[in-house]
């Protein structure tokens, strides 16, 4: 059922609504920029390679970012008319999106740390019996935010918008989904960070040439394992301050930055940071093989001349 309504005082609505709008647009747009960015890294390290599960998941989590921005912004863009139906649908396309999504990069924390751990069994059980829980509870709470939303057009001043009525507390429904996704990522990162200092100590008794090949290594994992952890736990603290009904419920200009910003933060946490980290670790195998290859050549060089040398002697 469409709504329509002139009245002055829905105005504040619609501009905060246009504001984030032009912050959706501009999140759509740093996903794109850093698709073009890796595009030469990805068919390198992505479609030459082979296949395995985390090509899988760079692909899925790489190319639904585009039409996911894209929904997101039709389903909030005041100069287009979309019915209930399709404001229905948008609204499930965006929330299963985000669940699955969640998902997919919660498998690629998991096989990070199991990596970390060095192919630790019990910390990988670990991580899955939690990962399951977590999940499972979020999609669990997912449904049932879904199964209670009715979406509705309104018509404000001549602007459209999809305003979306649920029987339940949706404020409490996210609480518990961004305290749950929370607890999971600060977890996560406890685990690279112990790991990480844990290696530092292991660092000092070694001989200073296989310190500084060590070494370099984990300069490595900490900024790209260790800044990765951090940088979820930062947008999912920011996402909890904005639900708090002061800052949600507020038309104010910080609070309208703070939505915005979070708009940018969430789109980067889901599309790009999941990527780069795999483009990341993929790079770093390939410049160790690549030396490794190198060393192997010249070792080989360098004996045959000294064959070389050696049998000229004798003769």
């Amino acid at each position: 059922m469409t709504y329509v309504s002139n009245d002055p005082s829905w105005w504040p609505y619609i501009s905060v609504d246009i504001f984030l709008d032009y912050w959706m647009v501009a999140a759509g747009v740093v996903v794109v920029y850093d698709w073009v960015l890796t595009l030469g890294q990805e068919i390198e390290l992505i479609w030459r390679q082979r296949w395995t599960l985390m090509t899988v998941l760079y692909l899925t989590i790489r190319y639904i970012g585009i039409p996911y921005s894209v929904v997101c912004l039709l389903r909030s863009m005041p100069s287009v008319s979309l019915t209930d139906a399709v404001s229905t649908i948008a609204y499930y396309v965006s929330d299963v999106t985000n669940v699955a999504v969640t998902a997919m990069l919660g498998v690629i924390m998991i096989a990070r740390l199991y990596a970390m751990y060095q192919g630790s069994r019990q910390m990988l059980m670990f991580l899955v019996i939690t990962f399951l829980a977590v999940n499972i509870t979020c999609g669990v709470i997912a449904v049932i935010g879904l199964n209670n939303t009715v979406s509705e057009e309104f018509i404000l001043s001549g602007t459209y918008t999809c305003y979306y009525v649920n029987d339940l507390d949706v404020q409490l429904l996210f609480s518990m989904t961004w305290v749950l996704s929370t607890i999971w990522e600060v977890l996560a990162l406890c685990l690279s960070v112990w790991v990480v200092v844990k290696h530092f100590r292991d660092l000092r008794r070694l001989s200073p040439s296989t310190e500084s090949t060590i070494g370099d290594c984990f300069r490595m994992l900490i900024q790209s394992h260790v800044l990765y952890f951090a940088s979820f736990v930062g947008v999912s603290c920011l996402q909890l301050v904005y639900l708090s009904p002061e800052i949600s419920n507020s038309s104010s200009t910080g609070a309208q930055i703070l939505g915005g910003a979070i708009e940018i933060l969430s789109i980067v946490q889901m599309f790009v940071l999941g990527p780069r980290l795999i483009l990341g670790v993929r790079e770093y195998n390939a410049k160790l093989v690549e030396s490794s290859d190198a060393e192997a050549s010249m070792n080989s060089i360098v004996f045959q001349e000294h064959a070389h040398v050696s049998t000229s002697s004798t003769v």
